[in-house]
C-alpha cells in the first residue's frame, strides 16, 4: 500500500513539473533576452553591496572589509552621528528635498499633459516631428547642458542680453543663489519631459478605438473623450510613475549641480549629493560618504514604501 501510495505521488509530480517544461521551453528566448540584464544587475547592483559595512568602520584604501585580527576598525554609528550633527546637515537635507520638490511638483504633469497633447495631433509628420524634438535633450550629456545654461545666465549671457534690450539692470544669475531652484527646475523639465511622456503615449496607445467611437457617437468632444476615457485608461500608468517619483524625492541631479554650482550659491544648491561628492571622494572619507547613501536610501525607501501604501489603498494601483 505504501509502495502505491508513494509511485502515485512520483507521478503527480512528474504529471505537474511538464507544464512548467513546456512553458520554461515556450518562453526560453524570453528569459534568454533578461538573462544579461539580471546579470548585470546582479554583478553591479548587489554585490557591491556589501560595501556598506565601511558605514560602521573606520576605513581608508587598502584596509580590510572584514578582518578578526583587529586591522578593522569598528565604530557603530559613529559616522552617522556626525552627519546629523554636522552644521551642514540641515541645510543639506533642505536643499535636497526643496530642489527634488520643486521637480516632482512642476515636472511630473508636464509628461502628462504633453503626451495628451501630442495624443490629439492628427497631422503624422508633425506629431513625429515634435516628439523627436522633445526627445532630443534627454540624450544630450549633463556636462553640455550645464555648459549651456551657464552660459545663457552669466552677465554677458543671452538672458543679460535680453534684460538689456528692455532696457534692465543685468543679472549675475550663477552667483545669486536665489535664482537656483528656478534654474534647477527648468533644466531638469526640459531635459527629461519629453522621454518621461514615452511611457504615457504608450498606454494612451493601447486603449480601444472603440472607445472613442462611441464617446463620439454620444457627442462627447475631444476634451470630454480625453478627460473621460484617456486620463482614466492611463491612470495606473501615473499612478505607479507618482510612487517611484515620491520614492526619489533625496535624489536630486547631482552630476548636473556639481557642474554648475559654485561657493557663492551653495545656501540652495549644496545637496547631499555633492555634500558626498566633497566628503567622501575628494576628502577621502569613504565611511561618512557611504554612511550617509545608507541615510539617503533608507529615506527614499520610507517615502515609497508610504506612497505604495497610500496608493494600494486609495486606488488599487501599487508595486506591491
Amino acid at each position: 500500500m505504501k509502495r502505491k501510495l508513494a509511485m502515485a505521488m512520483s507521478q503527480s509530480n512528474v504529471g505537474l513539473s511538464q507544464p512548467k517544461r513546456r512553458r520554461i521551453k515556450e518562453n526560453i528566448e524570453l528569459y534568454l533576452i533578461m538573462l544579461p540584464v539580471l546579470v548585470h544587475i546582479f554583478i553591479f547592483s548587489y554585490i557591491p553591496m556589501y560595501g556598506i559595512v565601511i558605514a560602521f568602520q573606520d576605513y581608508y584604501p587598502g584596509s580590510p572589509f572584514l578582518a578578526f585580527d583587529g586591522s578593522t576598525k569598528w565604530v557603530g554609528f559613529k559616522h552617522f552621528i556626525n552627519f546629523f550633527s554636522s552644521p551642514y546637515f540641515a541645510r543639506l537635507f533642505k536643499n535636497t528635498f526643496v530642489l527634488s520638490f520643486y521637480y516632482f511638483i512642476f515636472g511630473f504633469w508636464i509628461p502628462i499633459l504633453f503626451a495628451l497633447l501630442i495624443n490629439e495631433l492628427k497631422n503624422g509628420f508633425f506629431k513625429k516631428f515634435v516628439q523627436t524634438a522633445s526627445y532630443l535633450p534627454y540624450f544630450i550629456a549633463n556636462v553640455v547642458v550645464a555648459g549651456m545654461v551657464l552660459s545663457f545666465i552669466n552677465v554677458d549671457g543671452i538672458f543679460n542680453i535680453v534684460l538689456k534690450f528692455f532696457g534692465k539692470t543685468p543679472m549675475p544669475l550663477n552667483t545669486n543663489p536665489q535664482y537656483f531652484p528656478a534654474i534647477y527646475t527648468i533644466t531638469s523639465i526640459w531635459k527629461s519631459f519629453g522621454w518621461n511622456s514615452i511611457l504615457y503615449l504608450s498606454s494612451i496607445t493601447s486603449i480601444d478605438p472603440s472607445l472613442y467611437e462611441a464617446a463620439r457617437m454620444d457627442g462627447a468632444d475631444r476634451f470630454k473623450q480625453m478627460w473621460h476615457i484617456t486620463l482614466p485608461s492611463i491612470q495606473p500608468t501615473i499612478f505607479i510613475l507618482l510612487i517611484f517619483a515620491i520614492g526619489g524625492l533625496l535624489n536630486a541631479n547631482t552630476e548636473f549641480i556639481l557642474l554648475v554650482y559654485n561657493p557663492a550659491i551653495y545656501e540652495t544648491a549644496d545637496v547631499i549629493g555633492t555634500y558626498v561628492y566633497r566628503e567622501g571622494l575628494m576628502a577621502g572619507n569613504f565611511s561618512s560618504g557611504t554612511a550617509i547613501g545608507i541615510f539617503t536610501s533608507l529615506i527614499n525607501f520610507g517615502l515609497l514604501y508610504i506612497a505604495n501604501t497610500i496608493s494600494r489603498k486609495v486606488s488599487d494601483y501599487a508595486l506591491w
